[in-house]
């Protein structure tokens, strides 16, 4: 796995915050969690582009920043399930707000991004 040989940029908020949130479906996996999607095969489910080593990786890195919480139930086969802690449970409303956001100006985001897309493949 890699591992970092420098240390981040921690100078201010933005910086913490990215070090934390980044991660393609970090946001996604705690809205889940968040809305009562607790075990791994859930959430793959309602995350499917995501591989399961993906999400396993996403989830440990959330679970090291102290957002989420992991139980190993011991039943055969064995049963896991995740927990926003409330640390976690902070960044909830944040999320909400950043993809009201996203639905407010949906059209225009679309626009944007597809047009990289189209430029791409115009070359």
């Amino acid at each position: 796995m890699y591992e970092r040989k420098i240390l981040p940029n921690l100078n201010c908020g933005l910086d913490l915050i990215g070090e934390v949130l980044y991660g393609k479906w970090k946001i996604r996996l705690l809205w889940f969690i968040d809305q009562g999607h607790l075990r791994p095969s859930e959430l793959q489910r309602k995350i499917p582009d995501a591989t399961r080593r993906v999400l396993n990786i996403q989830l440990k890195e959330m679970e090291e920043h102290e957002l989420v919480t992991k139980v190993i139930y011991p039943v055969v086969p064995p049963k896991v399930e995740y927990s926003l802690t409330d640390f976690g449970k902070s960044l909830i409303p944040v999320i909400s707000v950043l993809g009201n956001w996203g639905d407010d100006n949906e059209e225009r985001l679309r626009s944007v991004i597809m047009k990289r897309f189209e430029s791409e493949s115009d070359q």
